[in-house]
């Protein structure tokens, strides 16, 4: 991971109401005053309705994000949550691109330039998501795809605002089916995703850009994926539901 600080976040979609939130978030900080975690950053990623219950509870050296935000700053725009709202209720960070978001309600690549550009004004940290389907991998397109979503939305940066961006490689065929990309495949990707930042916004830049895996790490394949040099953390689904196994992939990142 080069000088990179390890980077552990739990994306916990549509799960874990406000008492199991407060209980989880307890159960983190009883592990967080037993182990040394300061060379390492977490966050947690709960539902809106639980982002107020986390926050109260989280252990002050964990980051609460959202799950997404509007590319809107205000006005009347039913169900949406802008990237002023996130950041004044607590947050520090933000989840923009997953594949569910692609997947389930239609959000481009256009959609995230704006959510991106609104989160970073509003000082949020930005996890930006990229990954390909299992038919674009087969295909042999996984590069093109991947490079496809950076483009407009990364190139519409600068390098001071890349400070607070992170990027999440999540292939979309490993997402919730228990497949992961080997520790080979995975390398192979974020390398390519950090030439890409060398190109686009500079060396000086990309030596300190956080690359996370996000397609099914746990316990069992969190060490092999950390190990490799540019893979800096994790992206966690599932595996970050439960205290002990979320705790469990923090643990591999301290070794």
């Amino acid at each position: 991971m080069a000088s990179r600080t390890p980077f552990l976040a739990g994306n916990w979609k549509m799960n874990q109401e406000q008492q199991l939130t407060m209980d989880f978030m307890h159960g983190l900080s009883v592990w967080l005053q037993d182990h040394d975690a300061s060379s390492i950053d977490i966050a947690l990623f709960p539902s809106f309705l639980s982002i107020p219950a986390a926050i109260a509870t989280a252990h002050e050296s964990v980051i609460v994000g959202a799950q997404t935000v509007a590319s809107y700053d205000n006005g009347a725009y039913t169900g949406e949550v802008s990237a002023a709202m996130i950041a004044d209720a607590g947050c520090g960070a933000v989840l923009v691109g997953h594949s569910e978001r692609r997947e389930y309600f239609g959000e481009s690549e256009q959609d995230f330039v704006l959510k991106v550009e609104k989160a970073l004004h509003a000082g949020l940290h930005v996890i930006y998501c990229v990954g390909e389907t299992l038919d674009q991998r087969k295909a042999g397109s996984q590069q093109d795809v991947v490079r496809k979503q950076l483009d407009p939305v990364l190139k519409s940066i600068d390098a001071e605002q890349m400070k607070n961006v992170s990027i999440a490689y999540e292939p979309v065929w490993a997402i919730g089916t228990g497949e992961t990309a080997t520790p080979d495949q995975a390398q192979e990707m974020h390398a390519f995703i950090r030439e890409w930042l060398a190109n686009a916004i500079g060396e000086d830049s990309v030596a300190n850009t956080r690359l996370l895996y996000g397609g099914s790490m746990k316990p069992a394949n969190a060490k092999e994926l950390l190990d490799q040099p540019d893979v800096d953390g994790g992206l966690i689904g599932g595996a970050s539901l439960q205290v002990e196994s979320f705790t469990d992939i923090l643990s591999h990142a301290l070794s």
